[in-house]
């Protein structure tokens, strides 16, 4: 069997009801509503009444995440369609509400691959990495830096949070170094170095930072930087209590071909296991090697989340049901 642990151990001052539990979950249950003395006439319960037990049910996963810091990595389908984009906004406003500390880092393929097409500019990839030419990387730092960023600052700004965006650059925030084979792949960097200063100042004043993946070397030549690998390391960097990667696939599956084997929770040991088995692999090996490498420099947990599901932030955070699979040390 893989090996799992507990997603968090409840103060012993926090009083739940019986039925009520902090675990993953394979079925998901709105548990509290059981919990209340139902008499056998009792009238179904309203829409109001289903929403606040749905908000009673949420209060102890608010207790434990309210004034700890969230790393989102958003892409995928989640960044393609209005509605999904919309949710995943609302979605990061609500939590900031409640007193999470949200940090958003984007990469924005689509985008780029868009522009790129409109100026004559061939998109070439090695080993799923994009060849970063001059030109290209100058499109990339426009369409990241100056579209993507804008656009989601405006939309969470819209939606009643306060929001900033940065990249990199921004305050030494993240330096950059050339990936090993960058003869192949021109100005495609890796995280060196990482300064959170910006960071937190920002945070402590109420802000929701939204990060684009393209910072500088010592020198000031740019670079795109993987986003995953972005969010990663500004997650270790700044001691969050989790890292979620929203993607396009539902998370680790036990079995790649059967979308029902899904792993809800797994530790760094399973994680290598299967990876060792051949049952992770492809595009999910840099997403999982991400998560290892965060939750070794100390972040609690990780999540690769089904970004294709409305709302799947929530579902991560405040129910013990989840919305992919979550990866602990």
């Amino acid at each position: 069997m893989l090996a799992a642990k507990t997603l968090i151990n409840p103060s012993p001052s926090l009083k739940l009801p019986n039925n009520l539990s902090l675990h993953r979950k394979p079925p998901f249950s709105l548990s509290i509503r059981n919990s209340l003395p139902q008499s056998p006439s009792s009238p179904d319960p309203t829409p109001g009444q289903l929403r606040v037990d749905i908000l009673a049910e949420s209060l102890p996963f608010i207790q434990k995440f309210r004034g700890k810091t969230i790393v989102v990595k958003y892409g995928g389908a989640a960044m393609k369609s209005e509605s999904l984009q919309a949710s995943v906004v609302n979605d990061l406003v609500l939590l900031s509400c409640v007193g999470l500390r949200p940090i958003l880092v984007h990469g924005g393929g689509p985008e780029i691959n868009l522009l790129l097409q409109r100026l004559g500019i061939e998109a070439t990839f090695v080993d799923g990495l994009r060849v970063t030419d001059a030109k290209t990387m100058e499109v990339v730092s426009m369409v990241l830096v100056g579209k993507v960023n804008k656009n989601l600052v405006s939309l969470i700004d819209r939606a009643g949070a306060k929001a900033i965006g940065l990249c990199g650059m921004d305050g030494r925030l993240v330096t950059a170094r050339p990936v090993p084979n960058a003869a192949k792949l021109g100005f495609v960097g890796e995280v060196a170095r990482v300064d959170p200063a910006a960071l937190r100042s920002n945070v402590e004043a109420g802000y929701i930072p939204v990060i684009a993946s393209v910072a500088a070397d010592e020198t000031g030549q740019q670079y795109n930087i993987n986003a995953d690998t972005v969010a990663g390391e500004l997650a270790a960097a700044v001691g969050a209590e989790k890292l979620i990667l929203l993607t396009d696939v539902a998370g680790i599956l036990e079995d790649r071909n059967d979308v029902s084997s899904l792993v809800k929770e797994i530790d760094i040991n399973g994680v290598k296991k299967m990876v060792a088995e051949g049952k992770i692999g492809g595009g999910m090996i840099p997403k999982v090697s991400c998560c290892v490498r965060s939750l070794a420099q100390g972040v609690k947990t990780a999540s690769i989340v089904d970004g294709r599901v409305p709302h799947s932030l929530l579902l991560e955070i405040l129910t013990d049901e989840g919305a992919g699979t979550m990866i602990t040390g």
